[in-house]
C-alpha cells in the first residue's frame, strides 16, 4: 500500500501538436514534455516548439513544459532559453554528469533542471546520490542500447520501493492505466512519466488512453 502519500504528478511526454498538448493539459496532466533530440522519432524543432509551449503558457501556464534534450552546448541552451515559448524544466538524457547538472543550475536558475538516468538493473540505483545536490529531479527510466526514451520499456520495481532521495524522483517506461495499481502498490515516485504506450503514432497521443492513466492515478493513490 502507499504510504498515505499524495498522488504522483503525470507527465505526458513526446508531444507534437500545440492543440493536443493543451487537450492533453485540460485532461489533467501536471506537465507536458517536447523532444529537443535531433533524428528521433518524436523531436520536435524550435518554431512549432515554441508555438506549443506559448500556447502551454498562455492556457494553462500552471503545467510544467518540459523540454527534452541531451548533451547540448551552452550556445543552444542560452538561445532556447531566451525569448517566446520557453520551457520552465529541462530534462537531460544525455551523458550529462553531475558537475555538468550543477553548472547548467546554476548558470540558468530561471528553470528548472531534471536528470534522465537509465537503469539496466537494480544495482544501478547507487548512482542516483550522485546527482542529488546538483538536479531538481531525477527521472527513471529503462535501459535501451539505441533509444534515449520513449521504448515503452518498463523498469523492474524491485528495489525501487526502497528508494529515499531528498528530491523528488520520476518514474518512466511503460507507463500506461493497466499497470498503475500494481506499480503504485509497490513503489512511491512523486511523479510518472508516460509517452509510447499512449500513442496512436509517434508523437500522437490517444487521448483516451491518456484520460485512462490520469484516472488511474487518482484512484489509487
Amino acid at each position: 500500500m502507499r504510504e498515505n502519500r499524495s498522488k504522483p504528478a503525470v507527465k505526458i511526454c513526446g508531444l507534437t501538436d500545440p492543440e493536443q498538448a493543451l487537450s492533453i493539459a485540460t485532461i489533467g496532466a501536471d506537465a507536458i514534455g517536447v523532444i529537443g533530440v535531433p533524428g528521433t522519432p518524436r523531436f520536435v524543432a524550435e518554431p512549432l516548439r515554441r508555438n506549443l509551449f506559448k500556447t502551454l503558457e498562455q492556457n494553462a501556464d500552471d503545467v510544467k513544459r518540459v523540454w527534452v534534450v541531451a548533451d547540448l552546448a551552452d550556445d543552444s541552451l542560452d538561445a532556447a532559453l531566451g525569448g517566446d515559448g520557453t520551457p520552465t524544466v529541462v530534462q537531460l538524457h544525455g551523458g550529462e554528469s553531475p558537475e555538468r547538472c550543477l553548472a547548467l543550475k546554476q548558470r540558468y536558475p530561471q528553470v528548472d533542471w531534471w536528470k534522465a538516468l537509465r537503469l539496466r538493473s537494480s544495482k544501478d540505483l547507487h548512482s542516483l546520490e550522485r546527482y542529488a545536490q546538483s538536479v531538481d529531479a531525477l527521472l527513471l527510466d529503462a535501459w535501451s542500447p539505441d533509444q534515449l526514451g520513449g521504448t515503452g520499456h518498463r523498469l523492474s520495481l524491485d528495489g525501487l520501493g526502497a528508494i529515499r532521495l531528498d528530491l523528488p524522483w520520476w518514474l518512466a517506461g511503460g507507463i500506461s492505466a493497466e499497470w498503475i495499481p500494481e506499480l503504485l502498490s509497490r513503489v512511491n515516485p512523486d511523479g510518472l512519466d508516460a509517452s509510447s504506450r499512449l500513442e496512436d503514432s509517434p508523437g500522437r497521443k490517444n487521448l483516451q488512453k491518456v484520460k485512462d492513466l490520469i484516472d488511474a492515478v487518482q484512484l489509487n493513490r
